[in-house]
C-alpha cells in the first residue's frame, strides 16, 4: 500500500520550500545562479562529481558552468524532469516530474543541503535554512500544469520585484517564450507552447494576480 503524500514516478506535482521565518536566502545574482546551476546538476542520476568540485574545474571557469555540464551529461539518465520554476527571495517554486523512485526527494535533497552549506559558509551563518521538508502538490491534468506555469513565472511580477515576468532572469519564463541555448527544462511532452500565445495567456493575468497578491497581504496582516 502507498504511503500518503508519497509521490509516484511518471507523476508531476508543485514542489515548493520557504525559508525559515521569510528569511532573505538570495541575496544577489550570484545566489539565485548558484541555486539554478544546483538544479541543473542535482536532476542527473550519476553527475560527473561533487558540485564543489565540479564548479572549480579550470574548464567551467574557462567556458561557463552550462555548457560544461551539457557537453558531458547530455545523455545521462535523470532522476527528474523539470518542467517550470522560480526562485524568489524568501522561496523556491518548482514544477516537476518524477523520473526514478524517490527521484524528488533526492533532488530536493540535494539542493537545499548544497545550498545552506554554501548559504552558510558564504554569510558566516550556521543552522538550517529551510522551513521544513519541501512541500508537494500533484499536478491533476495538463489544464492544471499549464495554469501552474503561469503562477510561477507571474510570481516576481506579483511580487512588484519586477514590471514584466521576463525581466526576472530566475525563472524558466524565457524558456517558455524564446530559445535559449543551454535549457534546464523540459516540457514539449507534456504541453504544447506557442511562444507567441503563451506570453499572451501570462500577460493577460498580471493585473489580477497581483490583486489576488495585495488582497492576500491584507488578511494576513489583520489576523
Amino acid at each position: 500500500m502507498k504511503r500518503k503524500n508519497q509521490l509516484v514516478d511518471g507523476e508531476v506535482y508543485h514542489i515548493f520550500s520557504r525559508s525559515i521565518a521569510e528569511f532573505k536566502i538570495f541575496n544577489c545574482d550570484a545566489d539565485f545562479q548558484r541555486m539554478i546551476h544546483l538544479l541543473q546538476f542535482f536532476q542527473v542520476k550519476e553527475p560527473p562529481s561533487s558540485f564543489s568540485v565540479f564548479v572549480r574545474l579550470e574548464k567551467v571557469q574557462k567556458d561557463g558552468f552550462e555548457k560544461c555540464f551539457n557537453s558531458i551529461t547530455r545523455d545521462q539518465e535523470k532522476i527528474v524532469q523539470i518542467i517550470s520554476y522560480c526562485l524568489m527571495p524568501t522561496h523556491v517554486h518548482l514544477t516537476v516530474k518524477q523520473l526514478t523512485p524517490s527521484g524528488i526527494s533526492n533532488f530536493m535533497s540535494n539542493i537545499l543541503n548544497s545550498y545552506t552549506r554554501y548559504f552558510n559558509v558564504k554569510y558566516h551563518r550556521k543552522g538550517p535554512l529551510w522551513e521544513s521538508k519541501f512541500q508537494n502538490v500533484p499536478v491533476e491534468s495538463d489544464e492544471q500544469l499549464l495554469h501552474l506555469t503561469r503562477y510561477h513565472h507571474l510570481n516576481p511580477t506579483s511580487a512588484f520585484l519586477v514590471k514584466k515576468p521576463e525581466d526576472w532572469k530566475f525563472s524558466s519564463y524565457k524558456e517558455y517564450i524564446d530559445r535559449v541555448d543551454y535549457p534546464i527544462c523540459q516540457f514539449d511532452d507534456l504541453l504544447k507552447i506557442e511562444p507567441k500565445k503563451y506570453k499572451e495567456f501570462v500577460q493577460d493575468r498580471i493585473a489580477y494576480q497581483q490583486e489576488l497578491s495585495i488582497i492576500k497581504k491584507h488578511l494576513i496582516d489583520e489576523l
